[in-house]
């Protein structure tokens, strides 16, 4: 069997399923929810199972392809490992500092860092993409689906 990047794909997304059907399960639930149609587990389950299928469905549809294309093989030419690591590392500084600074300005570090790295150079540009994005995210969080984001440590501290 030769392995290509169909294949690859269906087997990452299906981890990510199996992966995300188990945490659905450590979801705690109220007393009585269990009984209920419709509970706080019941829409992570049913994505946990969706992309389950979609992804086996993608591994029988790139298994049953014949005939094997030199784009479909899996190369590494061409891949920048040296940007692919500081973006991971970057996720990591995300991870930290949105518990510290919180989460509006630590998006916008993210994203401005993020288009830094991957070329974008002018600050204007770079201000100019990340602010609106992470301001309106922080709004439709906070104010329309009233969803609590804290402030960060340092806030709390000063």
């Amino acid at each position: 069997m030769t392995l290509t990047k169909d294949h690859i794909g269906g087997l990452i997304f299906l981890c990510f399923s199996v992966a995300y059907g188990y945490y659905t399960t450590q979801i705690p639930l109220f007393p009585g929810d269990e009984y209920e149609p419709f509970h706080a587990k019941s829409m992570p389950t049913m994505l946990a199972m969706l992309g389950g299928a979609l992804s086996l469905l993608q591994l029988v549809a790139a298994h049953r392809k014949t005939q094997v294309k030199a784009s479909d093989m899996l190369s590494l030419v061409g891949l920048d490992f040296k940007i692919i690591s500081k973006l991971l590392v970057l996720m990591v500084l995300f991870a930290i500092a949105l518990e510290w600074v919180g989460f509006l300005l630590s998006t916008v570090f993210f994203l401005a860092c993020g288009y830094w790295l991957l070329g974008e150079r002018r600050p204007k540009t770079l201000l100019l993409a990340s602010v609106p994005f992470a301001s309106g995210f922080w709004y439709v969080l906070t104010q329309l689906l009233d969803i609590y984001l804290a402030p960060g440590r340092i806030w709390a501290l000063i």
